[in-house]
């Protein structure tokens, strides 16, 4: 009768933080995991023999599973804090005793960077990844570049050309990271391009926030239902439902409140979670409310540019005096002097005082 559950066909890996198992088939055991009949009995088939093979099916499949469900309740805290905004938890979480199962690790450090990269740390991040860091890793290094470094841009956007036309395998930080450089430069199309064959969660919510910014709601609500296909209670899923709401306007603008609401109650206040509900607000008319409201999230984070560009907005509702609202824009050119915001009213004051001059004469 065969052996259908050699301990050649698969190792099970323990450590001291607990199991972690993966399947290794081996290909020179891979006819004898099969099933096969033994001696013929009455029926012609050993039923042993496929009871057996069964088994060995399962306990497979549930060393599998057992994987992939360890390593998802170990990033589950971090990835989330960092989608909903709390950069600094997900740092601190990162920074704990590190995980002995590789992948995680990898991970982990990718989710901390991205963190640095959104509190504008540029310099750890440019420090720290080495030339011989993980290929997953290095991508998020020309993501620090570009930023610290508005002058050399053109460069690093030929570098990034180089590297996509180099991925003849998913680079999921490098399709992360060019997709955010495209957006930046309002190349929608590539970054399009680059995000086409990335089905993760991650890849449908930056498909569907992109298509909103080129007011193509029909296309996000696309994107929508390929979230809720493959996890409708993600946190992803649901800020993407919340941002089409958004985009929507009318009453979807409630649901969306509720939504952010929901994720507050469940995660925790972050300024990023109150700036998208003071825009529910101000889709409302409501500025009294989203002008408290941004109060908050300038309370979380000084420097959060949405904030501060919502503050400055509202301003103009608000009948804030125009020492204040000055105050505000000086706030909002002396943190992000080269925001886009920014560089186009620097512009529209040029040309405003050029006009000036020539009616003068």
């Amino acid at each position: 009768m065969a052996n259908c559950h050699s301990d050649s066909c698969y190792l099970l890996k323990v450590s001291h933080s607990g199991i972690k198992s993966q399947a290794v088939m081996s290909s020179q055991h891979d006819a004898d995991c099969r099933c096969r009949p033994g001696p013929v009995d009455g029926c012609g088939l050993n039923r042993l023999a496929l009871v057996n093979c069964d088994l060995t099916d399962l306990r497979r499949l549930n060393i599998v599973k057992q994987a992939e469900s360890y390593e998802a309740n170990e990033l589950f805290d971090i990835k989330n804090s960092y989608y909903i905004g709390n950069y600094q938890q997900c740092i601190n979480d990162a920074q704990k005793e590190p995980p002995n199962y590789g992948n995680l690790r990898l991970q982990r450090d990718i989710f901390m960077y991205r963190a640095y990269l959104a509190q504008k740390k540029y310099s750890i991040v440019l420090a720290e990844i080495k030339p011989n860091s993980s290929p997953e890793l290095k991508p998020f290094k020309l993501l620090a570049e570009y930023l610290q470094t508005p002058s050399n841009r053109n460069s690093i956007l030929k570098t990034l050309e180089e590297e996509l036309e180099n991925m003849y395998e998913i680079n999921h930080s490098l399709v992360i990271v060019a997709t955010t450089i495209y957006n930046h430069e309002h190349n929608y199309e590539s970054a399009l391009r680059v995000l086409k064959n990335d089905d993760t969660l991650e890849g449908l919510t930056l498909s569907l926030i992109i298509y909103l910014r080129m007011n193509r709601v029909d296309l996000a609500s696309k994107e929508l239902k390929k979230l809720k296909e493959k996890d409708e209670d993600a946190t992803l899923t649901q800020m993407a439902q919340a941002w089409l709401n958004l985009a929507l306007g009318g009453d979807k603008l409630q649901e969306a409140y509720y939504i952010f609401q929901e994720l507050t109650d469940k995660y925790g206040v972050t300024a990023l979670l109150l700036n998208c509900q003071s825009v529910c607000y101000i889709g409302q008319c409501e500025y009294k409310k989203a002008e408290i409201t941004l109060q908050d999230a300038l309370e979380k984070d000084i420097n959060d540019i949405d904030s501060l560009v919502n503050s400055l907005f509202i301003s103009v509702h608000t009948k804030v005096s125009a020492d204040v609202a000055k105050r505000q824009l000086n706030m909002l050119q002396d943190t992000y002097p080269n925001a886009e915001i920014v560089v186009r009213y620097n512009n529209k004051e040029i040309e405003f005082d050029s006009l000036c001059l020539a009616f003068q004469q």
